[in-house]
């Protein structure tokens, strides 16, 4: 490594340690436990994972988890690369060093997408359009709920349909990501 690539490199370090240092600050002030928010936030974390273990179908448990696993994955990738680039923010966490809003990423969107997935393999039903409507209820009625109780900021030009062409992209994404592993055993010779 070059001398100015290793300076460069400490710059960012040092700068990444500050942002650091201010988002924990910015938590403490506004978005701690005292805050309704923190709370509201918690409830989207743990009542969706409550729900899932619950309504899981035990009979096909590792595929659908390995669905949500894709799913948490590229909405997780999505959410962070959009707040990197200044697309969206959201002004309260539930932990002050996570990049996007992990109820969401871990929890919400994902339990919706596997209670949809889980329900269309179950009852025969076309998991392209159920996905679809999913996706357009994210973006066009939850996220603007969240926007007007102040839970999500949509900034520098993003627009609902640019979030609902990621919510599709995560949708077709896990499906395709799955049913290639489905082939694949299928065609190892396992049963699925």
């Amino acid at each position: 490594m070059s001398e100015q690539q290793r300076e460069m490199l400490e710059q960012l370090d040092e700068m990444q340690q500050q942002l650091t240092s201010t988002w924990i600050d910015y938590w403490s002030q506004y978005s701690d436990l005292s805050t309704w928010q923190f709370w509201v936030l918690l409830l989207m974390l743990v009542v969706p994972l409550i729900i899932f273990f619950v309504c899981l179908d035990k009979r096909r448990a590792l595929q659908i988890g390995f669905y949500g696993l894709c799913v948490h994955m590229i909405f997780s990738y999505i959410d962070a690369t959009s707040i990197r680039l200044g697309y969206g923010q959201y002004p309260y966490q539930l932990l002050p060093i996570v990049t996007g809003n992990l109820g969401l990423d871990t929890s919400f969107v994902p339990v919706t997408y596997i209670l949809m997935y889980q329900w269309t393999i179950r009852n025969g039903r076309n998991y392209y359009v159920y996905g679809t409507v999913l996706s357009l209820l994210l973006a066009f009625v939850f996220k603007p709920v969240m926007s007007a109780i102040g839970l999500f900021d949509v900034t520098n030009g993003m627009r609902y349909y640019h979030l609902f062409i990621g919510y599709m992209c995560i949708m077709l994404v896990s499906k395709w990501i799955v049913s290639l592993f489905i082939w694949l055993q299928r065609k190892g010779g396992n049963p699925v």
